[in-house]
């Protein structure tokens, strides 16, 4: 799981000197005050941006909060002005220096300055909430009222990627601190932020309720193009209930259907199906004291050759593909699909054989409850079960409620485990937290020194300049992280949305899941 609670880039390029207007392209004018309605399965904490980082909470601040960079639809190759007309990074990819553009203002109708940007940042990073890692060792300042400089002391090339993020909307300073923010973990601001709106972005928040429904409304006073819905309601609905309701015409999105609940739709409905940014995977505990069976480099090996790849696809549905490595398909430094490994059982019980373990017993811990895109980790797990008996290793599955499974999972206590992660921002740097001595390494008792040519190779990706030597750097460390590493990616599930046809404009996106703000009328 991913620092959002389950814890969703790439081609930078050579010279990111771009100059453009606001990106969204174009949108039908709000009449009649057209409402949507669209079901989703809510993990929602906060309206607070600098404190949300769960995917029904992004999804709900792209609409409230304007970025200084953002993503055109569901590409994720190239950031693109927004709240800056242009933005440029330095040739030691230190500094990134943005040139606001003019006339943006906030829902209250007060102009939006670089003033707001440099509190807006700074709170974000001083404050310490979930998202706060993202500017870790970034400096914030105004060089004028209309140029924000952010500096890194090491070269920091996914800066322009992780902008994008609505976790770094851009507050209405002034109201901001009337309700208690501060640039500090003092902030008392998100109590005021879960119930108005301080941004500039096209929605404001009308109600919200992190268990049942949040409702927007279309900003009045947005300087850009107006969406085309007056009011969206977005409901916390169950996915065999979401397509109850879309099929019955009671809502006309649903963002939850798996592969499987997505068929045979009427021809009233629209699916958009593709690959989801999500990454399935086995982890092996590296930590002896927990574990002498899966700290054995060789169990892994086996474990990796002995998976039945396909028969995983098949169980996860149309839309899914194989994962060859632990960075989505969407990101550059995603290894090719040929690449993925293939089955194969003699292979497997060589390697274990050559483990010098004999008929091993090891617990494989998921989350019981938990779906990803619809898809639930049980199946998948008598699956995995099934496969590796095939080659003499015995699995006792270990369900539990999700938050004693993450407990386990992030307190280092599990043997094996079953989980998903998504990407915080659409870079590969975001992945480098899987290698020794990083987030998820340090869980597996995968510490610092313990794979010095692949921690090399990660600290070389982490500050290389370039699309074409990033892509490179980063395949290598998945090749190195595959060869040796403790985890075992396995798939990719589909992401499967369903409108209504009178809905025009849905794109997919890695880390917002939707733009509601570009969908349309028909």
């Amino acid at each position: 799981m991913t620092p959002r609670t389950h814890l969703t880039a790439l081609l930078l390029a050579s010279a990111l000197a771009l100059t453009a207007c606001s990106g969204g392209g174009s949108r039908t004018p709000a009449a009649g005050g057209r409402t949507l309605v669209i079901d989703t399965s809510f993990d929602l904490k906060t309206a607070d941006p600098g404190r949300m980082y769960e995917a029904t909470g992004l999804f709900i601040g792209k609409a409230v909060y304007d970025t200084l960079l953002t993503f055109e639809g569901g590409d994720v190759t190239k950031p693109v002005p927004a709240l800056a007309k242009s933005f440029k990074l330095s040739d030691d990819g230190k500094v990134l220096t943005l040139k606001l553009r003019s006339g943006a203002k906030f829902s209250d109708g007060s102009p939006l300055t670089a003033d707001d940007v440099v509190f807006s940042l700074t709170r974000l990073r001083d404050m310490k909430g979930n998202p706060s890692f993202l500017l870790d060792g970034v400096q914030v300042a105004k060089s004028d009222d209309s140029t924000i400089t952010l500096t890194s002391k090491k070269p920091n090339p996914a800066l322009p990627y992780i902008l994008p993020n609505p976790v770094l909307g851009i507050l209405n300073s002034e109201v901001a601190k009337e309700h208690g923010a501060t640039t500090d973990a003092k902030d008392k601001a998100e109590q005021y932020l879960n119930s108005a709106s301080a941004g500039s972005g096209p929605y404001v928040i009308d109600s919200f309720n992190v268990s049942n429904q949040v409702v927007l409304r279309a900003n009045k006073k947005y300087y850009g193009s107006p969406p085309a819905y007056d009011k969206v309601v977005i409901r916390n609905v169950e996915a065999a209930t979401q397509k109850l309701n879309v099929q019955r015409g009671d809502s006309q999105v649903a963002l939850n259907l798996s592969g499987d609940q997505a068929k045979s739709m009427p021809g009233s409905l629209r699916v958009t199906r593709t690959a989801s940014a999500n990454v399935i995977f086995l982890l092996a505990t590296r930590n002896k004291a927990i574990s002498k069976t899966t700290s054995n480099p060789k169990f892994v090996e086996a474990v990796r050759k002995g998976v039945d790849y396909k028969g995983l696809l098949e169980l996860a549905g149309e839309g899914s593909v194989q994962a060859p490595g632990i960075i989505p398909s969407q990101l550059l430094g995603a290894l090719p699909p040929e690449q993925a490994p293939q089955r194969d059982v003699a292979g497997a019980k060589a390697a274990l054989a050559a483990s010098g373990l004999k008929n091993p017993t090891v617990k494989l811990e998921y989350p019981s409850e938990l779906t990803v895109n619809g898809l639930s980790l049980k199946p998948l797990a008598e699956r995995v079960q099934a496969n590796l008996k095939e080659v003499g290793i015995t699995v006792d599955l270990a369900p539990a409620p999700l938050s004693t499974a993450a407990d386990n999972y992030r307190n280092g206590k599990e043997e094996m485990g079953l989980w998903y992660w998504g990407p915080d921002h659409p870079d590969p740097s975001g992945y480098l937290v899987f290698l020794p001595g990083k987030l998820v390494g340090l869980r597996l008792g995968w510490k610092t020194g313990a794979d010095k040519k692949l921690e090399a190779a990660g600290e070389k990706a982490a500050t290389v300049i370039g699309d074409d030597a990033r892509k490179k750097a980063y395949a290598d460390v998945q090749n190195k992280l595959n060869a040796s590493g403790p985890y075992v990616p396995l798939l990719q599930p589909s992401q499967n949305i369903v409108t209504a046809t009178s809905v025009t404009g849905l794109k997919y996106h890695p880390v917002w899941t939707v733009d509601i703000a570009d969908l349309g009328v028909k």
